[in-house]
């Protein structure tokens, strides 16, 4: 009986845990707020812009990366896709490489973009590696992938440090179902 309630106790003290660690992201149903990015390959190349307020009320995939790696690249590249099948949606995409380092780094984008043949999706920096305050994107997430349309929030994935493979990007990309109405 002594082993039932320890046993008890840690289950209902680990599901506790986890939903303090998820009430600490952005909560599906929140709106989205403006933030800024660089753009290193997309139209406004060499630009500080908002993709958030551009895109305005359409589907959009927000990707936030810290590293540039194998998993990430076949992830943008099949993001890339979706957005180009879905265009007359008017989907939409972004993907934010969150790094203390965004001038240095803009190399590993432009190096992405010409390896994928990424056309359909901007790659961008911000300046710090926690992200947009507002946004909340988990501090030992490698990968978090937002989807929302009319500026509010739809799915909020976040991937720790080696959890995404190649086997999660099939699972990301039927969630832009969320999104396209």
């Amino acid at each position: 009986m002594k082993h039932i309630v320890v046993a008890t106790l840690a289950l209902v003290g680990s599901a506790a845990l986890l939903a303090a660690d998820k009430s600490e992201c952005l909560e599906v149903g929140s709106r989205v707020a403006a933030f800024y990015v660089t753009d290193i390959t997309g139209p406004a190349k060499g630009e500080k812009l908002c993709y958030r307020c551009r895109y305005g009320g359409k589907p959009v995939v927000s990707v936030f990366v810290r590293d540039v790696n194998p998993e990430v690249a076949k992830l943008v590249k099949e993001i890339d896709n979706t957005v180009a099948q879905h265009k007359d949606a008017g989907m939409a995409a972004f993907v934010v490489l969150l790094t203390e380092n965004p001038e240095g780094d803009a190399e590993k984008l432009k190096k992405l973009a010409a390896e994928q043949g990424i056309q359909h999706t901007p790659l961008t920096t911000f300046d710090g590696a926690a992200g947009p305050a507002d946004y909340k994107v988990a501090q030992d997430a490698d990968v978090t992938v937002m989807m929302w349309v009319n500026h509010t929030l739809k799915v909020n994935d976040a991937f720790k440090k080696g959890e995404f493979a190649q086997d999660k990007i099939a699972t990301v990309l039927s969630k832009t179902s969320t999104i396209l109405n």
